[in-house]
């Protein structure tokens, strides 16, 4: 086909297109929508399929980029031409007094810019003649990692500009909403994975997802809140800046005003504080900055901070409350949760009367018993956790959890070492739901279409009850099921035979051995090979894998040992999943070393500098000891680095890391 305008294919995609972008950003960024969400998914998926149809008229500017493109294995680093800095913190208005003295004494007449602080992960947005080319992490502030297939997914960042501007740098913050936290959490939870700690967090990883179409999921935003370079367009305050990024397609950090009065910035702070719980993202405080670029340049920076901007962070929100009951869960491994329901509060603008009290040690620690006075906090903002007990009455002993489980009535145990209380029955309805959503997750077999809905809706119509039926499921009867459609069960069917050509180290994992993680999996079937060999192996063997310990060792063991999962291994390998792990070709810089990863790294997660030092023939160890070759650490490292000096083991940053894989040099 010709690439002619005049081809009314390329026509047809080309006005789409132009659709699609105007009913996104008036959605996305003017929340002023003109057609309902049924009518735009139509618009968007007749083009995403005209273009799946004719692969000739792609191009990295159409809004089906947005669902994701192809996975990379990893990011390449990005040089930020203007150094992407961080602020200093103070926490009291006194402080924000001595700073503006401090400018005054530079600049006899500022005026002060302040806006919300949103709780998110910083990024760089270059475009190149108005059209998207690199979005970059800020990393350490001079170095960032490439994110931009993962940018191109965020459906608020404009992809090209109406102004074709030569260069244009601007830096944002990507942040996950509450609503996307909470509905990540939850089925995070609902699958048996750690849940995100706080949105930041929950910014970041999903942002740092090697497979684009994962961070598409996440339901990410971003606020766009500085200028960092352009050409072609001159500016002169901080609030022009901004007014002229929105009228690009931006979406602007909200509510930035400007003052000449520190005491006029002061009740702004304030008022933001008292609204922070409005918002639909996190906030942890307001940034005050100059906004004349001339009194910018004069004022200058230290070598950590701007002399010409400042943060305010609020303190955490603690509310006193009474505690009405304790609920309890059942999880995928049988473990039970106790969950304190207490009379309804409000913390950072939000009404809260739930949060997760662990186990019964937790429990005991405080004394913690029904009618009790407690301490409750938002962690992070976002979720509720208690504090302590603030009154106890002197006649009641701790609450204790059940004695049977809540969902099938089966006698609760719990181990000797261990915190939680677990079902032991392993048809337990609750542990069913749950394992088979475990089983689906993506970390795990990543069924994708088999998400919590989906899993509870065939659980109850019995349609599943082990993972092993997964694998029997036909078309017909996905069809027969409320909200399918043919495409979306053909899509369902496909996923689960392409999950039966991974590798044995995901099946592992899936199975939800106990304490078995996606590190200890991968372990377990390096060390094997097979899933039969696996099965077979007595736990002496098993303990003899570095990293593992007796208990495990015993809980490996001890599955196989049961004849139902055992006729649960048989089954799958009869029904054709791969039971074998896969090869991995090693250099060998690190062999015979054992690493220690400690604290946050610049630019790596410690899951991903793990990755690499076994790509080079090295192991990884949670715990310092003698035997430890390295401990690489960064920011916030803990007991892991002072028992390491103690020791006297080498330890080692991330550009040292880097340097011995290029070097070869590991001494």
């Amino acid at each position: 086909m010709s690439d002619s305008p005049k081809d009314p294919v390329l026509e047809q995609i080309l006005s789409l297109r132009a659709q699609v972008e105007y009913h996104s950003n008036r959605y996305y960024n003017l929340d002023d929508p003109e057609i309902s969400d049924f009518e735009y998914d139509k618009l968007f998926h007749q083009l995403l399929d005209l273009e799946e149809q004719n692969p000739q008229y792609y191009s990295p500017t159409s809004p089906t980029v947005r669902v994701g493109g192809s996975a990379s294995n990893t990011f390449a680093q990005v040089e930020h031409k203007v150094q992407m800095g961080s602020l200093q913190d103070i926490f009291s208005f006194e402080e924000l007094r001595d700073f503006d003295r401090r400018v005054r004494e530079t600049v006899p007449h500022p005026s002060y810019v302040v806006e919300p602080k949103i709780d998110g992960l910083s990024v760089s947005l270059e475009y190149r003649d108005g059209v998207l080319t690199v979005g970059s992490t800020r990393g350490n502030g001079f170095t960032g990692e490439d994110v931009t297939e993962n940018i191109r997914t965020i459906r608020s960042v404009p992809l090209q500009l109406p102004d074709k501007l030569p260069l244009l740098e601007v830096r944002g913050e990507v942040y996950m909403p509450v609503k996307s936290f909470e509905r990540v959490v939850e089925a995070q939870e609902l699958a048996g994975e750690q849940p995100f700690k706080n949105p930041r967090n929950a910014a970041a990883g999903s942002l740092r997802q090697k497979n684009p179409k994962i961070t598409a999921k996440r339901g990410l935003d971003i606020f766009v809140f500085n200028i960092q370079q352009v050409e072609g367009k001159t500016l002169s305050t901080h609030s022009d800046s901004l007014d002229f990024i929105k009228s690009l397609g931006f979406k602007v950090i909200p509510e930035y005003k400007a003052y000449d009065d520190i005491e006029e910035v002061i009740r702004d702070i304030e008022k933001i504080g008292e609204n922070r719980g409005d918002y639909p993202f996190g906030i942890d405080g307001a940034v005050v900055k100059v906004n004349d670029f001339a009194h910018r340049e004069q004022l200058g920076s230290t070598a950590k901070f701007p002399r010409w901007a400042i943060a305010y962070k609020y303190p955490p929100e603690e509310k006193e409350t009474t505690l009405l009951e304790v609920e309890v869960q059942v999880g995928r491994t049988g473990a039970v949760t106790p969950t304190a329901v207490f009379e309804p509060i409000t913390l950072a603008g939000t009404t809260v009367s739930r949060a997760v009290l662990h186990n019964q040690d937790f429990i005991d620690q405080m004394g913690l018993s029904v009618g009790d006075k407690i301490l409750v906090r938002k962690a992070g903002e976002i979720i509720p956790e208690v504090l302590s007990v603030v009154w106890h009455d002197p006649e009641k002993a701790p609450y204790q959890l059940p004695e049977h489980c809540p969902s099938c009535g089966a006698k609760l145990v719990r181990e000797e070492g261990e915190a939680a209380v677990r079902c032991p029955n392993v048809s337990c309805p609750a542990q069913l739901v749950r394992s088979i959503i475990h089983f689906c997750s993506r970390n795990a077999m990543d069924i994708d279409g088999m998400g919590e809905v989906v899993c509870q809706l065939l659980v109850d119509r019995e349609l599943v009850r082990t993972p092993a039926d997964i694998y029997r499921l036909t078309q017909e009867q996905l069809l027969a099921l409320p909200g399918f459609a043919k495409r979306k069960a053909e899509k369902i069917v496909e996923a689960i035979e392409k999950s039966k050509g991974n590798d044995l180290a995901k099946l592992l994992f899936g199975l939800g051995l106990p304490g078995i993680g996606e590190k200890a999996a991968k372990l377990l079937a390096g060390r094997f090979g097979s899933l039969a060999a696996v099965e077979a192996a007595g736990w002496e063997e098993i303990a003899a894998i570095d990293g593992f310990g007796e208990i495990m060792a015993k809980d490996v063991e001890g599955y196989f040992r049961e004849e139902h999962n055992r006729d649960l291994c048989r089954e799958l390998t009869e029904l054709g999943l791969n039971t074998t792990a896969a090869k991995v070709e090693t250099s060998g810089e690190f062999t015979g070393l054992t690493f220690v990863l400690t604290g946050t790294l610049p630019t790596l997660s410690r899951q991903e500098a793990g990755a690499i030092i076994e790509a080079h023939g090295g192991k990884t160890s949670s715990s310092v000891s003698k035997k430890t070759s390295f401990v690489l650490a960064g920011e916030d490292a803990g007991s892991k680095l002072t028992k390491a000096n103690q020791l006297g083991i080498p330890v080692i940053t991330e550009a040292q890391l880097m340097e011995m894989i290029q070097g070869g040099n590991t001494e």
